[in-house]
């Protein structure tokens, strides 16, 4: 009997041994159907021939095939591949089949063939990372929305080229199709020299981009901000004329002809170096001109200027958007769109007591203008859809546009507005809109390596809606991005690191002030917290208790945090570099409250001994600052030009944006070195050294 059972286990074993193993496959987007029936027999090293019967080449980015040569009989090859105008599916939509040792990919156009391999690239990553072969299946997938845009904002600071161009192959891997490039004074612009910042891209480096965008599906639409948002062009001196106010650089004038000029010669320039796309964003939000006190309406002006530049845009055969805030405000209607808790029929109301002011303005709302509803906090607000509706029930183009990054300090927050991207895709996809766009600010400057996780989540809502749970996508992610050893919430920290972060922004501040210490006559006393008194020893302690204990929170966190990316690191060699960026932002948020917490020790201190240790502690954690600072700034230098050029002119600073605030990179870290600064002066006068 023994042996018998030993036959039986040695068979099974034998045939277990000879079964592929099964793969755990997670695609982002996720696609509309994907079923897996089994496993196939190839592996991603068999992948070594392709066939089209319509002789395509492989389109651009398809480098992750290797050297994949192709063949001309079907028979030869283990990739397939076809474009069907005809094939009855959504535009961009491909169907991906996997059957035993040949891979087919049928697509309805040429993005469709783009997504199709984008998808087997990712299958690919998968099976080669757990060592299976590629699954059994079955893919048919199409987006839910047709544009899929982000938003480069440069106008604080840009990319390396290079950055730029592996940031390109990574939007095409998860379908992202367009970009709205903010591009201000990083355009070394012909017609207008002056306005370009000396670091910035060459109307033909912009343009190669451009192209390279294009043959990924990605059509790149340049934002050239003009009637407010100006400041890039007013703080030059040369254009001061052209202020609707002279004594700010914020607006143009929209009654000088003058402006018109400037605004045209910008946009014709940021055409040029952005051919292929299909918009001209002119801007227009939070801004009131007065035409130097013409007795025009603040919104008269507006509208007289935004028929001209859309003029423009229609002769350049360019789609102009246009940000709607200031239109909404004027006529009464703005507030309900950021008031979800607003009952339908209190909105009701407030829209009946003013929709005739809106009527009363249709008639010179240009027709040929998409309206940007943009909000980025609460798109699910009854309002904010009521005013989307009213543009379509006019016979108007309406978009949104959501965030990914607002005004939040060393990281996106709020997960990285995850729910806020994925209501407003839904609401989109729900009201039959063409598309939305995410905004990225470069306000207060994160890395832009921390903005992948809203950018992969809005391309999976608005290309599938909400077909996983946001709890599956942040798995999902985490297998794309990492591992699919870091797959588990275990691994997970981008959450948990939020908490120390926005913690560590005002933590050595009297309430939300690092925005505006650079303006303040006195920073050190009225931004900064103070410092323990020699004379009332724990006075300090009892009056910072509260704050003491969440910098002791935030150095725990930290402390998980590191062990948890440490570990990723080493799970892990997929994309290292934005794992490191991650460990910069921990280190400095665990960082800031070791001061507290030894200022507490100087407070405390029993005796003079006691109160010099503890300030040679301050000034060890001082030396320790500087080269965290080095450090962390070698980290960001690796991607990011972290300096402006020594001649840039810095402008009025109207929204306190920390990365328009100083040449270098110090505005990063402003509270930090005024409180080693305040320190010196006032512990250690405190305290001076013995003569001789």
């Amino acid at each position: 009997m023994k042996i018998y059972f030993l036959l039986i286990t040695a068979l099974l074993y034998s045939c277990n041994s000879t079964v592929p193993k099964t793969g755990d496959f997670k695609l982002l987007p996720t696609p509309q159907n994907f079923e897996i029936s089994g496993v196939s027999s190839l592996r991603v090293s068999d992948l070594l021939n392709y066939y089209s019967p319509n002789e395509l080449d492989l389109p651009a980015g398809s480098d992750f095939l290797g050297d994949i040569q192709a063949v001309d009989r079907m028979d030869n090859a283990q990739l397939v591949f076809t474009i069907e105008p005809e094939f009855e599916i959504k535009a961009e939509g491909y169907i991906l089949k996997i059957i035993n040792n040949k891979i087919s990919i049928k697509a309805k156009d040429e993005a469709g063939l783009i997504y199709g391999l984008a998808s087997l690239q990712q299958l690919m990553e998968d099976a080669a990372e757990q060592g299976v072969n590629l699954p059994l299946c079955n893919i048919e997938d199409y987006p839910l929305l047709s544009y899929r845009a982000i938003h480069w904002d440069v106008k604080h600071h840009r990319e390396t080229l290079d950055y730029y161009y592996d940031l390109l192959d990574e939007l095409k891997k998860y379908k992202i199709n367009g970009i709205i490039a903010e591009v201000e004074d990083k355009i070394k612009y012909k017609r207008q020299p002056l306005v370009g910042s000396s670091d910035a891209f060459t109307i033909e480096e912009w343009k190669k981009l451009s192209e390279y965008a294009m043959a990924r599906n990605i059509a790149i639409s340049p934002l050239v901000q003009g009637l407010g948002h100006a400041s890039f062009v007013l703080k030059h001196k040369q254009y001061k004329s052209l202020r609707d106010d002279l004594e700010s650089d914020w607006a143009f004038n929209p009654l000088d002809p003058k402006t018109y000029k400037v605004q045209y010669d910008l946009y014709e320039d940021a055409l040029e170096a952005f051919p292929h796309g299909k918009y001209l964003h002119i801007g227009g939000d939070e801004v009131k001109t007065t035409g130097r006190n013409s007795g025009k309406s603040s919104l008269e002006l507006q509208l007289i200027w935004l028929n001209k530049v859309c003029e423009f845009a229609a002769a350049k055969g360019r789609t102009p958007i246009f940000w709607d805030d200031m239109f909404l405000k004027q006529v009464g209607v703005y507030r309900p769109m950021f008031q979800p808790q607003m009952g339908k029929k209190k909105v009701d109301s407030i829209w009946n007591e003013n929709e005739h002011k809106l009527k009363e303005f249709l008639p010179l709302l240009p027709k040929n203008c998409i309206y940007m509803r943009w909000n980025y906090h609460t798109p699910e607000a009854y309002g904010n859809t009521k005013a989307m509706a009213w543009y379509k029930n006019n016979g108007l183009q309406v978009m949104g546009a959501t965030a990914g990054q607002t005004r939040w300090v060393l990281m996106p927050q709020r997960e990285g507005n995850l729910q806020q991207i994925r209501d407003f895709a839904i609401s989109s996809i729900e009201s039959g809109l063409e598309g939305l766009l995410l905004t990225l600010w470069d306000d207060d400057s994160p890395h832009f390596e921390l903005y992948k996780r809203g950018i992969i989540g809005f391309a999976n809502d608005t290309w599938s809606g909400d077909k996983i749970t946001k709890a599956e996508f942040k798995m999902a992610f985490r297998q794309r991005v990492f591992s699919n050893k870091a797959a588990e919430p275990e691994f997970a920290f981008v959450d948990q690191l939020e908490l120390p972060v926005a913690e560590w922004k005002n933590v050595l501040l009297k309430g939300n002030k690092r925005n505006y210490l650079m303006e303040m006559e006195s920073p050190q006393e009225a931004g900064l917290i103070e410092l323990p008194s020699v004379e009332n020893p724990g006075v300090w302690s009892e009056k910072f208790k509260k704050r003491v204990n969440r910098a002791e929170n935030m150095i725990l966190t930290c402390d998980t945090i590191k062990i948890k990316i440490k570990q990723i690191k080493e799970l892990t060699a997929k994309n290292q570099y934005m794992i490191e960026v991650y460990e910069r932002v921990n280190e400095l948020a665990g960082f800031t409250p070791r001061l507290l917490l030894l200022l507490k020790l100087y407070d405390q201190a029993k005796d003079e001994e006691q109160r010099l240790i503890a300030l040679d502690k301050i000034n060890y954690l001082k030396k320790e600052f500087f080269t965290l600072k080095d450090r962390l700034e070698k980290t960001y230098s690796k991607t990011r030009v972290l300096h402006k050029p020594q001649d840039y002119i810095l402008d009025q600073d109207h929204h306190h944006h920390l990365a328009n605030q100083t040449n270098n990179f110090d505005w990063q870290f402003t509270a930090e070195l005024l409180m080693f600064e305040k320190i010196d002066k006032q512990l250690k006068l405190d305290h001076p050294k013995p003569k001789g």
